[in-house]
């Protein structure tokens, strides 16, 4: 399998969840061993998608340095990883990528406008060789070698419609459409209440999250999933962990992983050259016989 990137450029406005205002955001084709870069055009300054990049991990995945930073990046990333897009520049005029619907939906329509071409290199991946654990009392994020890329998360909330969930997802492009593309971000009415305070989730709203009470739902189309919850932390798994700037074979697993303990993760498998192996795709096939193709039909 090829590199990746988009055929044409493809342009959006949505709100961003923490301000609440207007960002422009444009996705524009690169060539092959480019990366997935940034661009803030109303600062003209650029800065590479990759985890020494990650600035603050509180609420959602931010990058950036001393001069800018750019937030909730993830949701649209697990779209792009999932589309197997390797280069890509992202544009945008404000410090964050819209929320649209609190999902990643929206993203994998842009990309299916905008379609997906090969580049004339081969694509590299990372191959997990040992387990690779982050954790934090009994919360972790773990890696394990595997022939094939999957996820297993759980989840636990103190709360009647969340308690104990649990999904286990073997990753493809299609199965991620139709099984976590979806799937909502969630939040607490207290917790919102107290963000607003901060200045914080201003564009937030029942149209872009799942949000509850003490009890229940209180968006009035409910849940798209049973477990949503939990299908939801998988796709922030997945955008997180696209800050390795290569796809990876390889076990996912976590309880009550966060962002958090994604961004450690990341750092922790590339700490040692032992823990992982740059494979290219085309001696995949030859060698290892695992036809990673598969996963983007």
């Amino acid at each position: 399998m090829y590199q990746k990137t988009i055929k044409k450029a493809v342009q959006i406005v949505g709100i961003g969840l923490h301000k609440g205002v207007p960002v422009k955001l444009r996705l524009e084709p690169l060539e092959a061993n480019s990366g997935i870069v940034f661009y803030r055009e109303d600062l003209a300054k650029s800065i590479e998608l990759k985890p020494s990049s990650v600035i603050d991990t509180t609420m959602a995945t931010v990058i950036g340095n001393s001069e800018f930073f750019i937030s909730t990046i993830e949701h649209m990333l697990s779209a792009i990883y999932a589309y197997g897009i390797d280069n890509l520049r992202i544009v945008l005029n404000n410090d964050e990528i819209p929320i649209m619907d609190g999902s990643s939906i929206g993203f994998c329509m842009l990309l299916d406008e905008a379609g997906v071409i090969d580049l004339d290199s081969f694509k590299n991946v990372i191959m997990i060789k040992k387990d690779v654990l982050v954790s934090e009392g009994e919360k972790f994020v773990k890696l394990s070698p595997n022939n094939y890329t999957e996820y297993s998360f759980k989840i636990k909330f103190d709360h009647p419609v969340i308690q104990t969930q649990s999904f286990d997802f073997s990753f493809s492009k299609k199965s991620y459409i139709n099984e976590i593309a979806r799937a909502r971000t969630f939040g607490f009415l207290k917790e919102v209440q107290y963000l607003r305070s901060k200045n914080l989730a201003l564009g937030g709203s029942l149209d872009n999250a799942i949000v509850l009470d003490d009890k229940k739902v209180l968006n009035s189309d409910g849940l798209r999933f049973e477990n949503e919850f939990v299908r939801h932390k998988i796709l922030d798994a997945i955008g997180d962990l696209s800050l390795l700037q290569k796809p990876f074979l390889g076990k996912y697993s976590s309880l009550a992983g966060s962002h958090k303990l994604n961004h450690l993760l990341t750092l922790e498998l590339l700490k040692d050259s032992s823990n992982y192996e740059i494979v290219s795709v085309k001696n995949l096939y030859k060698e290892l016989n695992i036809n990673y193709e598969q996963a983007y039909c």
